[in-house]
């Protein structure tokens, strides 16, 4: 689920670093040169980058600005090309076993099994359908942190990296302890950093 459905479900990051001055034009160039770029019609196993919140074909934001107020609303998009491990057996199988055949021998070397399997996955990662996904975000820019709308931790490391790719910005992630140290006062912040952990059975 999203940030524009009905219920989701997020996890909430710090934004750690210093913007400039000019924000607004910085994050426009930053994002423009980091938008997602379609693998369609290519043979490039996968694609990672910005697209509208409002339309994942949307990588110029044309039908919606992700400039809403103090808060930046982004998708990460990340196209991936895969290869059935089933298919890719069993073809590999029935070239081996053509071969065979065509050669009459009982067996064929590694080195030649290695190749066919080579040859056989470029095929099909070359016919494959680049499968995508979508994952929204929305960054305060007056408290510096940031809702990232999916608990998938492949997801997270790609985001995390991805955006400090783009804007030079380190994302932290808000553990319930770190958040409260956030919203306490500094002698409450004390008294928490005196709590100590324990088990409850």
């Amino acid at each position: 689920m999203g940030l524009l459905n009905g219920t989701a479900s997020f996890v909430r990051f710090s934004v750690e670093g210093n913007l400039p001055e000019n924000l607004w034009d910085y994050i426009a160039e930053r994002v423009s040169l980091f938008s997602f770029k379609d693998i369609d019609d290519t043979y490039d196993e996968n694609s990672l980058g910005w697209v509208s919140i409002a339309n994942m074909f949307d990588s110029e934001f044309r039908y919606a600005s992700y400039a809403n107020g103090n808060f930046v609303t982004l998708s990460l998009r990340f196209d991936e090309r895969k290869v059935s491990t089933a298919i890719l057996k069993k073809l590999v199988q029935k070239e081996e076993e053509r071969i065979k055949k065509e050669k009459q021998i009982p067996k064929i070397s590694r080195s030649l099994r290695v190749e066919i399997k080579e040859r056989i996955h470029s095929e099909l990662m070359h016919r494959a359908i680049p499968l995508p996904s979508v994952f929204d975000l929305s960054w305060n820019l007056s408290d510096s942190t940031l809702l990232f709308f999916t608990t998938n931790g492949k997801a997270h490391t790609l985001l995390e990296d991805y955006f400090k790719k783009t804007f030079d910005l380190t994302l932290i992630q808000q553990v319930p302890y770190i958040t409260a140290e956030n919203l306490l006062d500094d002698d409450e912040a004390r008294k928490l950093s005196s709590i100590s952990a324990d088990v409850f059975i």
